[in-house]
C-alpha cells in the first residue's frame, strides 16, 4: 500500500517507524512546522520530522494542509491510504478524500469514549481503570469516524500520562499495521460509532493541574498522574507555587489542605482521606523526593495549610 504519513509528536514515532519498516510504501511525511519547544523555546522539528528525515523521506509541513498548493501536491502522490496520528491539525473533506482508500486515524481511546485532543489525560484523570485504540475512518467531524479496529488497554495504577502514552504509542503501532494489512486484503467491516455514548476529552490547560483540596484523595492522586509531564500537579504554600509529582491516597481524617505529618513524610488533609506526597519540587528548585525536600525546605510544619 502507498501511505502518505501525517504526525507531529512522539506519540506518532512508533507508529511511523514500523510502516517505514513494513513492506508498505510511505510516500512523503507531513508534519508540523519547526516551533519553539521545550523550557529554552529552542526552535526545533517534531519528532516525526527527526525520523523521517533519517530515513531519507519527503518532509512537508504545511502551515494549513488546505492551502490550494499542498492540495495539488497531495494529489500528486496517488496514495492508497492517509494515516494521521497525533498531527496536531483537522484534515478537511478536501484532503480526507484524496486517496485512493481511505483517510485512517489512530486515536488513544475506546471511541466514542474520549474524543478529543488529551484522552490518555482525561482517562487517568477520572480514574479509569481501562482506556485502548481504536483507528477509524475519518470523516470530517472530529473523531467521528466508523470503526476499523479496536484493542483495549488496561490502565496500571502507577500508570501516568507519559507512561501511559509510551505504552498506547507501541500497541497503536502494532493495530495501525494490522489495519493496513486489513484493508489491503479487502477484510474491513467498519462499525458506527454510537453517537449517545460520546465522551469528550479537550485539550489540557495550564489550570487543569491546580489541586483542589476539597476533593478525595483518590481523586486528587488520579489528578497528579494525569498531568504529568504537563502542565504538572500544584498547588500554594504561602505565595511559593508547589508542584507535586507522585502522591499516594491513604485513609484518614482531616481538613482539605492541612499538613497532618511534616517530618520524615509529608501527609495532606483532603476532603476524604489523606494524600501522602511521595516526589515534591519547590518553584525554583528540582524534584525531588519528599525526605530529601522536607530537609531543605524551611517554614513547613504541621498545621500549615496549601493554597493561596
Amino acid at each position: 500500500m502507498k501511505i502518505v504519513f501525517f504526525g507531529s509528536s512522539d506519540f506518532a514515532v512508533s507508529s511511523l517507524r514500523m510502516l517505514l519498516d513494513s513492506k508498505h510504501k510511505v510516500l512523503a511525511v507531513v508534519t508540523q512546522p519547526d516551533r519553539k519547544r521545550g523550557r529554552n523555546l529552542k526552535v526545533s522539528a517534531t519528532p516525526v520530522n527527526d525520523l523521517a528525515s533519517s530515513k531519507n523521506i519527503s518532509v512537508y509541513q504545511p502551515e494549513n494542509v488546505g492551502e490550494k498548493d499542498f492540495l495539488k501536491r497531495l494529489k500528486s502522490f496517488s496514495a492508497d491510504l492517509f494515516v494521521v496520528v497525533a498531527f496536531g491539525q483537522i484534515l478537511p473533506g478536501e484532503v480526507l478524500g484524496i486517496p485512493k482508500r481511505y483517510s485512517l486515524n489512530l486515536h488513544a481511546s475506546l471511541l466514542p469514549k474520549y474524543r478529543g485532543a488529551a484522552p490518555i489525560n482525561r482517562a487517568i484523570i477520572n480514574g479509569e481503570t481501562k482506556t485502548g485504540l481504536t483507528i477509524i475512518r475519518m470523516n470530517e467531524r472530529m473523531d467521528a469516524g466508523d470503526i476499523v479496529l479496536q484493542r483495549k488497554v488496561e490502565i496500571e495504577r502507577e500508570d501516568t500520562s507519559e507512561s501511559l502514552r509510551d505504552k498506547l504509542s507501541e500497541l497503536g503501532a502494532i493495530l495501525l499495521l494490522d489495519a493496513v494489512r486489513f484493508i489491503e486484503e479487502d477484510r474491513i467491516d467498519f462499525k458506527k460509532q454510537d453517537e449517545k455514548k460520546v465522551t469528550l476529552a479537550p485539550k489540557m490547560k495550564k489550570e487543569d493541574g491546580a489541586i483542589d483540596w476539597n476533593t478525595a484523595a483518590v481523586e486528587i492522586q488520579n489528578r497528579i498522574r494525569g498531568v504529568i509531564p504537563w502542565p504538572g500537579a500544584y498547588t500554594y504554600l504561602g505565595d511559593k507555587r508547589i508542584n507535586i509529582w507522585k502522591a499516594t491516597a491513604q485513609d484518614g481524617t482531616a481538613n482539605p489542605a492541612e499538613i497532618v505529618e511534616a517530618e520524615k513524610e509529608l501527609i495532606v488533609g483532603t476532603k476524604k482521606g489523606f494524600l501522602k506526597v511521595e516526589e515534591i519540587q519547590a518553584e525554583g528548585k528540582r524534584r525531588m523526593g519528599t525526605e530529601e525536600f522536607l530537609r531543605g525546605y524551611q517554614g513547613l510544619n504541621r498545621g500549615d495549610t496549601f493554597g493561596h
